[in-house]
C-alpha cells in the first residue's frame, strides 16, 4: 500500500517506517524541515521523504496526496519549560490539521498513535481499553484530546480510523529507558517504595508489527487498541531482571518515596521557568509508585496480534545494543 508515517525520525515512527517497507509497501515519511538532516537512513532505507509539519496544513495535504493509510506517530513529548499551548497545538490541533488533509486527499485510514499513559495509575491491573482514563500531565491530557478527536472524525465516517495506546516501548535504538539501564548496569539506580507495583513493556518489533495490523485489519475501523508486551512484572522483578544482564545485584535497600518526590517538585520549581531540564522531576518518582499494567485480549482476538519478544530477550537485545554503542 501507500502509506504515510508521521513522526518518521523518532524511535518509534522511523522502526514503523522500516518495517512498512519490509513487508512491500511504498512508504513516505514526514519529517519536520528542522529534521531533515536525519533524514537520510530513512532514504538509504527505501523511503521517500515529504518536508512537513504538523502546525503547517499545506505542507500535510502535500504529504497526504495519494496516500491510502496515514500513520500518524509524531507527537510532542516531555520537554523541560514547553508551555501548555504547544502541547496542544502539536498533539491537538496538529492532529485535527493532519485529519482534515487526509480527508482532503482521499486517504481511506489513519491508525493513530496515543499512549496508554492516558490511564494513568491502574488501580486494579490489568487494564483493559474500556478501563477508565486518568491522564496525569498535560503530555496525557492532550494525547487524549487527540485521540478523542480522532476517534470523533472516524464517527463521522469520513475517514476509517484505529486509536492505538502502546505501552512502555524499549528496544534497540531507544535512549528513553537508558537512564535506567545505565543505573542499574552501574549499581547507582535507587529502589523507592516496596516495589510492588507493576510495570509492562512492548519491545519495538512486536509493536510495529501491531501497527501495522491496525492498519491493514479491516475490522479494526473504529476501534482502539491496547498494544504491550506478552507480561508484565513488579517494578522491582524488572530491575533485577535488567541488573542480572549486568551482572549485579540489583537495589537491596528501599527509599521511601515522598521525601524524593518533594525534592523532584522543588527542581520543577527552580529549574521549568528558566527552561533547565531539572535533575529529578515529579513524574519520575511516580515510576515508583504507579502501576502500569494491561490486557491485550482485544488485539490478540481482533486484529491477530502476538507479541514474540518475551522480557528476558527484549531486555538482552536493548542492553546489548547499548554496550555496542558505548552507552553503558
Amino acid at each position: 500500500m501507500r502509506v504515510l508515517v508521521t513522526g518518521a525520525t523518532g524511535f518509534t515512527g522511523g522502526a514503523l517506517a522500516g518495517h512498512l517497507v519490509g513487508v512491500g509497501d511504498q512508504v513516505r515519511g514526514l519529517v519536520r524541515p528542522a529534521s531533515l538532516s536525519r533524514a537520510d537512513r530513512l532514504r538509504q532505507g527505501g523511503m521517500e521523504i515529504a518536508s512537513g509539519d504538523l502546525m503547517d496544513a499545506a505542507t500535510l495535504a502535500t504529504a497526504c496526496d495519494g496516500m491510502e493509510v496515514v500513520y500518524h506517530i509524531a507527537a510532542s513529548y516531555r520537554t523541560a519549560g514547553q508551555p501548555s499551548s504547544t502541547y496542544r497545538e502539536v498533539n491537538v490541533e496538529g492532529t485535527r490539521r493532519l485529519l482534515e488533509a487526509a480527508r482532503q486527499c482521499g486517504v481511506r485510514r489513519v491508525v493513530h498513535c496515543s499512549t496508554g499513559g492516558v490511564h494513568g495509575h491502574i488501580e486494579r491491573p490489568p487494564a483493559t481499553e474500556d478501563t477508565p482514563l486518568a491522564p496525569g500531565d498535560v503530555y496525557q491530557d492532550t494525547k487524549l484530546e487527540g485521540e478523542q478527536l480522532a476517534r470523533a472524525w472516524g464517527k463521522a465516517g469520513d475517514l476509517e480510523v484505529v486509536i492505538v495506546r502502546p505501552i512502555g516501548i524499549y528496544g534497540p535504538g531507544d535512549t528513553r529507558f537508558l537512564k535506567l539501564f545505565r543505573g542499574l548496569a552501574q549499581q547507582r539506580w535507587p529502589l523507592l517504595g516496596d516495589g510492588r507495583v507493576f510495570y509492562h513493556l512492548t519491545f519495538i518489533d512486536d509493536l510495529v508489527r501491531g501497527f501495522h495490523l491496525c492498519g491493514t485489519v479491516p475490522a479494526a475501523a473504529g476501534r482502539t487498541y491496547l498494544l504491550a508486551g506478552p507480561q508484565y512484572t513488579t517494578l522491582a522483578e524488572l530491575m533485577a531482571r535488567i541488573a542480572g544482564e549486568f551482572g549485579v545485584d540489583p537495589p537491596r535497600r528501599a527509599w521511601p518515596v515522598w521525601p524524593v518526590w518533594l525534592a523532584g517538585a522543588l527542581c520543577e520549581f527552580v529549574c521549568i521557568p528558566f527552561r533547565v531540564e531539572p535533575p529529578l522531576y515529579r513524574r519520575r518518582v511516580e515510576f515508583f509508585t504507579k502501576s502500569r499494567a494491561f490486557d491485550t485480549s482485544r488485539a490478540r482476538r481482533e486484529l491477530g496480534f502476538e507479541p514474540r519478544v518475551d522480557l528476558t530477550n527484549g531486555i538482552h537485545r536493548t542492553a546489548d545494543w547499548y554496550r555496542e554503542q558505548g552507552m553503558v
